[in-house]
């Protein structure tokens, strides 16, 4: 959608957090939303990470660690798994939600069995990464940062996987597609479905 300037954005939606990426005279959202699927997590992952809280609560400085562990055991970072963190490393849930949004390496909502990243790096944004990616959205029924009700597939848009030599591109879990227009993607999503 463009908006009164003319500039292309993808989802603009009030509960991202996070920065815009430019491209070329326009502005893509590639920014972090906040889940709204409920909480499923399960007495054995509050365990686990209950284990690696308690061996690093002695050290705040292990709060990105004890994150990318939280994160391995759940597959995002919920406000739950925060809330987590923030208590049992006795760290204001305001720093761990800041660590959260900051770094790239951290999702705060779940990724489906497939997951589906458009790259919207200059190279396959100039080559319509932003058409694949509406289209994308259109048949899935959702945006950026989000995954489908039955969890079976989740969409992001990065900001460049190091393919540009095939642009445009995007991976569906680790299988990269390359040189790619509008009228692909139906038969990269039939090959899912």
């Amino acid at each position: 959608m463009l908006n009164k300037y003319g500039y292309f954005h993808i989802n603009a939606i009030n509960n991202f957090a996070g920065s815009t990426l430019k491209n070329d005279g326009g502005s893509v959202n590639v920014q972090k939303k906040i889940s709204n699927h409920p909480f499923n997590g399960t007495p054995e992952q509050a365990a686990k990470l209950e284990a690696v809280i308690n061996a690093n609560k002695h050290d705040k400085s292990l709060l990105m660690a004890v994150m990318q562990e939280a994160q391995g055991i759940y597959g995002y970072l919920p406000y739950e798994v925060q809330k987590m963190i923030a208590d049992g490393m006795d760290i204001p849930i305001e720093k761990v939600f800041g660590v959260s949004t900051f770094y790239a390496q951290f999702s705060l909502t779940p990724k489906g069995e497939y997951n589906i990243s458009v790259c919207l790096g200059t190279a396959c944004y100039v080559k319509g990464a932003g058409i694949i990616f509406d289209k994308l959205s259109e048949k899935l029924g959702i945006g950026a940062e989000e995954c489908t009700a039955d969890g079976k597939f989740s969409l992001t848009a990065c900001r460049c996987i190091g393919a540009c030599g095939l642009a445009p591109v995007l991976t569906v879990n680790e299988e990269v597609y390359g040189r790619l227009e509008a009228k692909d993607v139906d038969t990269i999503l039939a090959k899912y479905q």
